[in-house]
């Protein structure tokens, strides 16, 4: 039995689909979160659903019964809407994950544990000097995103700065709560590998996209948004300039990566990033999907605003080598051919 706790959520679902194709017997446990599920998700009636949250300690506690791994995906996600949000993100992913591990070494646990991170962990990705090689930019100040100067400069002569992909062993530098979030659950789960030696492994989704996405919410990724603004005859809007440069990974891809990670003939313990190894900007992708609507889109070219959110980083893509060398992870779904399929998808919610 594999227990996925938040697998009636977006990527949830399509690890649960990949594990019941592949034999194996699974477990559902999933609060079913508003901010998650409008409506009530349909579940695949040979799941074992049960409806409860992961920061009850009875609750998990009965979702690990007969559990052999466990794949652990529940979580707030998304930037959300303000520092009103901190006590909850903080609740659902860091307490949530000390319950689900607590009860893990109580059992005794000796299976595989394989939770969901992401690339917000690393905050700026990686850049460098044409002078001083690899550099840390600070924060964006908000007298130059106003001024619409977005590229972050060298913090030693201030030049434009050249920006790299970036790997597993980057600074770590989390730049909002939900980034915060995140890298504490790594460092969680680490804490809990050393004192069982349980193998640990955490995967950094980049930009997730594909079927399934909740829509119309501020806890969504930037694809939905893009997606729902379309469907809803609204032009998207693009923030800062539009080349913010990110990697856009699909859902099954991202779902097979955990797949992979738990199921492998040896552990695979540490942290990989799950990407599709090809940066391209938030305008591209906006142009992408508009493409992909065909006659839909007709008049709902995406407008690029100047806006910004302080939250946000510039530049951040991923090198995709440590996965496919350790891990026997490589994205394969086409990007264009994602894009095609997003522009019809139904939405969570939709």
């Amino acid at each position: 039995m594999i227990l996925v706790t938040g697998g009636a959520g977006f990527i949830g679902t399509q690890i649960v689909a990949q594990l019941l194709d592949a034999g194996h017997e699974v477990r559902v446990l999933d609060l079913l979160h508003p901010g998650a599920h409008v409506v009530r998700p349909e579940v695949d009636e040979r799941v074992d659903l049960q409806v409860g949250d992961v920061r009850d300690a009875v609750t998990v506690d009965r979702a690990l019964e007969g559990v052999q791994h466990v794949c652990h995906q529940a979580a707030m996600v998304g930037l959300g809407l303000d520092i009103g949000d901190i006590a909850d993100y903080v609740g659902h992913n860091d307490l949530g994950t000390a319950v689900l591990l607590r009860s893990l070494a109580r059992r005794r646990f000796r299976g595989r544990f394989v939770q969901a991170s992401s690339m917000v962990v690393y905050g700026e990705g990686r850049y460098r000097c044409e002078e001083h090689g690899l550099v840390d930019p600070p924060a964006r100040e908000v007298a130059d995103l106003d001024a619409g100067r977005f590229e972050p400069g060298c913090p030693v002569c201030g030049r434009p700065l050249t920006p790299e992909e970036i790997p597993e062993d980057a600074r770590l530098d989390p730049r909002n709560v939900y980034a915060a979030t995140k890298l504490h659950q790594e460092h969680l789960a680490v804490a809990f590998s050393r004192e069982t030696r349980v193998p640990v492994t955490s995967l950094r989704y980049h930009n997730v996209y594909g079927p399934g996405m909740p829509k119309d919410t501020p806890y969504a990724g930037v694809a939905s948004i893009f997606r729902s603004s379309l469907a809803g005859g609204r032009a998207p809007r693009v923030f800062e300039d539009g080349g913010q440069l990110r990697d856009f990974v699909h859902v099954r891809d991202v779902a097979r990566a955990n797949v992979l990670a738990l199921l492998a003939d040896e552990p695979v313990p540490g942290a990989f990033n799950v990407c599709s190894g090809t940066p391209r900007s938030v305008g591209d992708m906006a142009r992408a999907l508009h493409a992909a609507m065909g006659d839909a889109g007709d008049g709902l070219d995406p407008v690029v605003t100047g806006e910004y959110r302080l939250g946000d980083v510039r530049h951040v893509f991923a090198s995709a080598r440590h996965a496919a060398e350790t891990l026997g992870f490589e994205a394969r779904e086409d990007f264009d051919a994602g894009m095609r399929e997003f522009a019809t998808a139904r939405l969570r919610g939709g």
